[in-house]
């Protein structure tokens, strides 16, 4: 028989316990499993921090130049504002642009009532007090608004520049002011170069006047008059005439004339020559601002800068030499500064 014959049909072969049993999870693989969900969800989270962390910086680096945050140092009632500009430091062109920037805030806030420019500072460049000055009048007579200098510490020669851009001047008790004038300084390097170093500079000019004054020679009473006539006399005769258009209600241009011969002035001297119009603090400032503008009331505001990555990397290279800076070094400028000890 067939069945006989193929005894493994009748007999088939034992299936093993572990394949005829269904197979269980090794132990810990729950554990696995979350950790790497949570890893996962980690990772997303990681990316989304980094892409908005990107997306910032090409906001600030790349958003509106203008932009400026407004910061309350004093509160007020309603919506009345008095804008406060600094001007610190020494008088430059990035410090202008500064300068520029908030007062183009304050025009287009039409809360704005009045402006103080809060003005600490020795002086500096020429053109960029004038810059400075120039904005302040557009704003009065652009906007009909009133604007006070406030002067703190220091207000001297560019100081007081700026400051006669103002309706009315106010200073300290301790501040220093005057300084009208103009100084100009450059180095003579020819003995360190020629003696100390062994280098010859070689210059190529088209006429004898065109390196005038040049700091690889020593200069000559020749040029001396000649940067006088050209440059230090009409940069003098600006500043007067600056003076006597401020202070045309209370001083003629023979009187400032008396005083514009580069001497610093404190508070109670250069009120009693009628260079400011009081003396007080910033709540007198205030008040005045107030005044001018006839308000009662009103929050008081500065601008500052956002972060911005651009800014950073500027901060990290201030002290960067490179060829610009050389240049400015070594070429003589002409400055509304008082320099006070900071000799060229």
């Amino acid at each position: 028989m067939e069945s006989m014959e193929n005894p493994s049909l009748l007999n088939p072969p034992p299936t093993s316990a572990s394949s005829a049993e269904p197979q269980s999870p090794p132990k810990g693989s729950g554990w696995k499993i979350f950790l790497g969900i949570i890893l996962g969800f980690s990772i997303i989270a990681n990316l989304v921090l980094l892409f908005a962390l990107a997306a910032s910086i090409i906001i600030f680096t790349a958003g509106k130049s203008d932009y400026l945050l407004e910061k309350a140092v004093e509160e007020g009632r309603g919506a009345n504002k008095i804008a406060v500009i600094k001007i610190e430091g020494i008088i430059n062109n990035k410090l202008a642009e500064d300068v520029s920037q908030q007062i183009k805030a304050a025009k287009k806030d039409k809360n704005v009532k009045a402006v103080i420019f809060r003005t600490n500072s020795p002086g500096g460049g020429i053109s960029a007090s004038d810059r400075i000055y120039d904005e302040i009048c557009r704003f009065r007579t652009e906007t009909g608004k009133p604007a006070v200098a406030f002067m703190e510490t220091v207000a001297a020669s560019g100081g007081l520049y700026t400051s006669c851009g103002c309706d009315k001047i106010i200073a300290e008790p301790t501040t220093i002011t005057g300084s009208i004038g103009v100084i100009m300084g450059t180095f003579v390097l020819q003995d360190l170069f020629e003696q100390k170093l062994g280098i010859k500079p070689v210059i190529i000019k088209s006429g004898p006047k065109k390196d005038w004054p040049t700091a690889f020679e020593p200069v000559t009473e020749e040029q001396i008059q000649y940067i006088n006539e050209k440059l230090i006399s009409p940069a003098y005769e600006r500043f007067v005439n600056i003076v006597a258009k401020s202070r045309k209600d209370v001083l003629t241009i023979e009187q400032i004339r008396v005083l514009a011969d580069g001497s610093i002035y404190n508070a109670p001297e250069a009120l009693e020559n009628k260079l400011i119009d009081d003396i007080g603090y910033m709540p007198e400032a205030i008040a005045l601002a107030k005044s001018l503008a006839k308000i009662t009331d009103a929050k008081v505001v500065e601008y500052e800068k956002p972060f911005s990555f651009e800014n950073f990397l500027e901060a990290k290279s201030i002290f960067r030499i490179d060829r610009d800076t050389i240049y400015e070094l070594t070429t003589p400028q002409l400055m509304y500064l008082w320099d006070a000890g900071l000799k060229f």
